[in-house]
């Protein structure tokens, strides 16, 4: 099971890492993204400078402290004095772009006033030896728009909360286009800017999520893509993941909040043939002051099927029933994921793992 366990502990990793946004930060402080993609540049072009603005929403002053690059390649500056109600400040950042033609990632960390956690930024882009045509940079294509990829990460949200982020869109045509969208999930907003997209080149495609209570986990938010006025027969589609926003709630709130404790969190169900049913069961107590809901299922499979799983009073136990169908799955080596989106401030996310060898 030592691939098991490997394989549950990159999951978590990548489980963590934070997504592209406008960021509110607890102190009033709003900053415009928390992600700036440079999109595809020439090795020999050089460095390549960007800027994140912070604006105060606050009734007082707040300073950035510092901020940090997680390697000599990033150059970074900011504004040092305090930034007054209705003002803004900026970060700035210059990557020297002399790592090889490879895509890069790097992080910017950011230390605010009356901020206990700093605030992580990222700095992508993919870095080339030489020119591409668009046609092969951007391959999933709607007429003469294309994109890198139809199905787009949105990353985590929180209730109360809008996730916003960009990609590029290129015009693979000699004129210019205009680029709108129909049958838009109601809490996607999408637009591309220039637009029209001049002949030939790209423009940025920026779209944001709001959260919605009526949605938990993972959810899909699609739009279809219409060129010239004309429907192009094929859609764009992001995924964002919702959880409980905990923020306004003291230390002492969120310890008292619920918080089940699992007897264990991966199911072993050995070695069976594949296309038997696997009936899993999780038990959990609930050790907090609150009682304890999990408001959606998710699982990385499409055999996984869970009970009804009631609220659980402090102090009182439950017993998750799950079915999963092996089925579609590979052989050899297996493990799905389910993740539970919960009500409790100290474990909003749970992930439960049901692994095993299928012959």
């Amino acid at each position: 099971m030592k691939g098991i366990k490997k394989l549950i502990t990159v999951i978590l990793t990548l489980m963590s890492v934070a997504a592209a946004a406008q960021e509110k930060l607890p102190n009033g402080l709003v900053i415009d993204k928390t992600v700036h993609n440079f999109g595809d540049i020439m090795l020999d072009s050089g460095p390549v400078s960007c800027t994140f603005t912070v604006k105060n929403e606050s009734d007082k002053p707040a300073v950035i402290y510092s901020v940090t690059s997680s390697c000599g390649c990033t150059n970074v500056s900011w504004t040092r004095e305090p930034i007054r109600p209705g003002a803004s400040g900026k970060i700035s950042a210059t990557y020297s772009n002399d790592e090889g033609p490879y895509p890069f990632d790097k992080s910017l960390t950011v230390y605010f006033s009356d901020v206990k956690k700093p605030l992580v930024l990222k700095l992508r882009g993919v870095s080339m030896a030489k020119k591409l045509p668009l046609s092969e940079l951007y391959p999933v294509k709607f007429g003469a728009a294309a994109v890198k990829e139809a199905e787009i990460k949105g990353g985590n949200l929180e209730q109360g909360g809008v996730k916003s982020s960009t990609i590029k869109m290129a015009n693979l045509s000699q004129k210019p286009i205009n680029v709108s969208f129909s049958d838009v999930t109601p809490e996607l907003s999408i637009k591309v800017s220039p637009n029209p997209i001049p002949a030939g080149q790209t423009a940025d495609l920026n779209f944001s999520i709001k959260a919605s209570r009526e949605k938990w986990g993972k959810n899909w938010y699609d739009a279809k893509v219409v060129v010239d006025g004309r429907p192009q027969g094929g859609k764009l589609s992001f995924w964002a993941f919702t959880k409980e926003n905990f923020d306004g709630l003291s230390k002492e709130e969120k310890s008292a909040g619920a918080r089940p404790m699992f007897t264990e969190s991966t199911f072993s169900f050995g070695k069976i043939k594949k296309g038997t049913r696997v009936n899993a069961v999780f038990e959990l107590r609930n050790d907090g002051k609150h009682d304890f809901k999990v408001y959606k299922v998710d699982a990385d499979c499409k055999g996984l099927s869970c009970e009804a799983i009631p609220t659980v009073m402090p102090g009182g136990k439950a017993r998750i029933k799950m079915t999963l169908d092996t089925a579609g799955m590979p052989s050899g080596e297996t493990l799905a994921v389910i993740t539970l989106t919960t009500n409790s401030p100290l474990r909003p996310i749970v992930n439960l793992f049901i692994a095993g060898w299928l012959e």
